[in-house]
């Protein structure tokens, strides 16, 4: 083998072992402008088509059907300063970046208490863009992930009490990273996922005015394939099929919601996600059969979050609270898309414009805490200080039949 060879082929082996930070920075949460303009506390509720996500079990409570479509613009701005081991803390500022997940419902009344529906939405998603020039470079230069989960959902209303649903769930998912290599050329890895999940949830009404809801979406266990290589093409530089199994975490909400009059109504929703599901990422090589492992050390982690809703004639003005807790210690922190625990502000406003027609808006303001870190495992050793915000602003039309 020859030296350039062996520098390539180090080079290539760095991406890989550095590639898919699913993060709590990666994972999408917001899939209803109504949710969202509420800090996301829903899953007692789950009062619209986007009871699929939140909680499936809200359909039972639902007595018509409904289409309900959207999307939420993200603008995030990152800064990192350093690199430490460099003995400076200059800022590099990530490029602009504007993402638009969606999100889309169908629901439908099956027979007397029986509801059926179906979501389309992006679970996972975003990515980063830095500068080719940047001095983390040879780490990463852009990260772009992309989910789409389908999720036919049944829910079955027990009593005028109590409803459950559940639904099934296939994954489908895009990731594509870049980094610099030797010969003023970029290391890329392009792969595609696929798995399959199930979701289950109950709505219980003990009182009048109290809510209580439970929600479990499943763990995801993903396969995925694809290449890693040069571009442009230098043959004595390696390329070659990859493979990967990545298991996404289990997530559940437990909400508690009261209705303090007819007009105003507040929520709470603990929200666990079992990241401990992603202590180490293995990559097969297709060519020679060879395996590659990278630590991750994941923790389960958890989401509070607080919102409510007071109707004001036609109009529904919400606000909502969260406090998102990062599942990735320092060593493991990494520029693909530094995470950091965070604060969620947000408000958003509803109206119905005719008797069928409804139109909601949120705005979801993101801090997150700034994170130095020091102790970067070898294989990234990339030490710093990271800053990050970002805006978030949804807009969802309704449809009910």
């Amino acid at each position: 083998m020859t030296r350039v060879r062996q520098i390539g082929e180090s080079v290539l082996l760095t991406l890989i072992l550095a590639s898919v930070a699913l993060a709590g920075g990666f994972q999408l949460n917001e899939h209803g402008a109504s949710a969202i303009s509420q800090g996301g506390a829903f899953a007692a509720r789950a009062s619209d088509a986007s009871a699929i996500y939140y909680n499936p079990a809200g359909l039972g409570f639902q007595s018509n059907g409904s289409i309900m479509l959207g999307a939420t613009g993200i603008d995030p701005t990152i800064s990192f300063y350093g690199p430490l081991q460099d003995n400076t803390n200059a800022e590099t500022k990530m490029n602009s970046q504007f993402f638009t997940p969606i999100n889309g419902y169908v629901v439908y009344p099956v027979m007397d208490r029986l509801m059926a529906g179906v979501g389309v939405y992006n679970a996972y998603g975003l990515g980063t863009d830095w500068p080719t020039d940047w001095s983390g470079k040879n780490l990463v230069t852009k990260v772009n992930l992309k989910t789409f989960w389908f999720t036919p959902t049944l829910a079955y209303r027990v009593s005028d009490e109590l409803s459950v649903g559940a639904g099934v769930s296939y994954v489908s998912g895009t990731l594509l990273l870049e980094k610099a290599a030797p010969f003023d050329s970029r290391v890329t890895l392009d792969m595609n996922a696929h798995g399959w999940g199930f979701d289950a949830g109950i709505d219980y009404k003990p009182l009048p005015r109290l809510t209580v809801g439970l929600s479990y979406r499943s763990q995801v266990k993903v396969d995925a394939g694809g290449s890693a290589g040069f571009v442009p093409l230098i043959p004595v530089l390696p390329e070659g099929g990859v493979s990967s199994t990545i298991t996404l975490p289990a997530t559940g909400y437990a909400g508690v919601a009261y209705k303090f009059s007819d007009e105003l109504t507040l929520e709470a929703d603990y929200q666990y996600i079992g990241w401990s599901s992603y202590q180490n990422l293995t990559f097969t090589f297709t060519k020679d059969g060879s395996t590659q492992t990278a630590p991750k050390n994941y923790s389960d982690t958890y989401i509070l979050r607080v919102g409510g809703e007071y109707l004001m004639g036609c109009m529904k003005l919400r606000a909502g609270y969260y406090f998102d807790h990062t599942p990735v210690s320092d060593p493991y922190v990494d520029p693909l898309l530094p995470d950091a625990s965070r604060h969620g502000l947000s408000a958003g406003i509803g109206m119905n414009i005719t008797d069928h027609l409804s139109v909601d808006a949120g705005y979801l303001f993101i801090k997150f805490l700034d994170r130095t870190v020091t102790t970067t495992i070898p294989a990234t050793s990339f030490d710093g200080t990271y800053k990050s915000f970002a805006n978030l602003f949804s807009l969802d039309l309704g449809y009910s039949l």
